[in-house]
This record gives C-alpha cells, structure tokens and sequence, in this order.
C-alpha cells in the first residue's frame, strides 16, 4: 500500500510541476495537458514492475476518484482549459484498472497503456501543431490526417517492440492490421473515450494471441 501511495504523491507532484511551470511559461493547455498525458501513460505503463496487480487496481481506483475531485474544485485546470469537453483524464484512470483486470501479462499491459500514453498523446501533439492542412471530420470534430500518421506509427512501433520483447512468434501478422484498426479507433472514440477504447482493445487482441 505504501507504493501505491507514493505513486500516487509522485503523480499529484509532477501534476503540480506541470501546471506551475505552464503559467510561468505561458504553455498553450493543449500543450500542458499532453504532456502530462505522454509521461503519466509511460509511467503508468510499467508500473507492473514494482507494483502487483491488486495495487494497480486500487492505484486506478485512487486516480479516479482523484480527478474527479480535480474537476470539481477546478484544480490543475492549465491541462484542463481545452476548448471542448473531455473525459480523457477520466478515462486514463479507468483503463489503467481496466487493462489490469484483462490481462496479468506486464508486456501486454505495458503495449496496451503506452497506445494511450505515447500513441494517443503524440497523435495530439502533432496534430495540433502540424495538421491544419490536412484536416477531416469524424461525427462533427475536427481531426488531422498527420495526426492520425503519428497515431499508426507510434502504435506501430509500440506492437514492435511488444513483439520483440515477449519472443512472440507466428503472430508478426499482427503489425499489419492492428495499428491500422486502432488508428480508426482513435479516429471515432471522441471526448477522451480512445482513451479507454483503444488500450482495452489492443489488450484483449494481444491476450488472445
């Protein structure tokens, strides 16, 4: 219990860091809050290693509960002050619990979290800054095809290394439809629900192989 707690002390303080550092620097919330959403995801991602899975679950549990606290009282709101509704913070808490109940395999745990964290996040990141002109719609929002590249690649290299890591063999197949259907999930889960789609999804199919 002492390392679920200190884990979750270290993510209230790099919380903190984040915001502080973007009012001084003035850091678009856009910006803020995917980089909180990058380096949370990566951590969370290998927490299988220190923790064991009862703890990520209440670890999950304590997250939920604390951002939604967060919300309410309107803290860390430099990551926040996006212009449109998400529950992506939301939803990042909830498959880390999630992930953790499908699968006790820390390398598909870890593939699953890192296409939220990197994958997801990069899609954003280089979305927003370098896909105005290559912009389409889905259900009424507004995404971009470079973004969306970013997404394939990253989910990409990500199944790589998962496959390298857990010697899987006989299912290099994978790295040919996977990336491009969790591209499309990301695509159509709006409002911060790829969040949890996309992670859950990619779980599932990894533990059947």
């Amino acid at each position: 219990m002492i390392r679920v707690i200190l884990v979750v002390l270290l993510a209230i303080g790099f919380s903190a860091m984040a915001e502080v550092v973007s009012k001084k620097h003035h850091f678009p919330a856009e910006l803020t809050r995917k980089i909180i959403h990058i380096t949370g995801g990566t951590a969370a991602a290998f927490t299988p290693w220190f923790l064991n899975w009862k703890q990520i679950e209440v670890l999950a549990v304590i997250m939920f509960v604390a951002l939604l606290i967060f919300r309410y009282f309107g803290l860390f709101e430099s990551s926040r002050l996006v212009k449109r509704i998400s529950l992506g913070e939301l939803m990042f808490a909830a498959t880390i619990g999630l992930v953790a109940i499908i699968t006790h395999d820390r390398l598909i745990f870890a593939a699953a979290i890192l296409e939220m964290g990197i994958a997801d996040g990069m899609a954003a990141v280089v979305g927003t800054y370098y896909g105005k002109r290559t912009v389409y719609k889905v259900f009424g929002r507004q995404k971009s095809l470079i973004g969306s590249a970013a997404f394939y690649l990253c989910s990409l290299l990500i199944l790589l290394w998962y496959l390298l890591a857990s010697h899987t063999s006989g299912n290099w197949s994978v790295l040919i439809w996977l990336p491009l259907v969790a591209t499309g999930l990301e695509a159509i889960g709006l409002d911060g629900t790829d969040n949890l789609i996309v992670p859950v999804f990619v779980a599932i199919i990894l533990n059947r192989l």
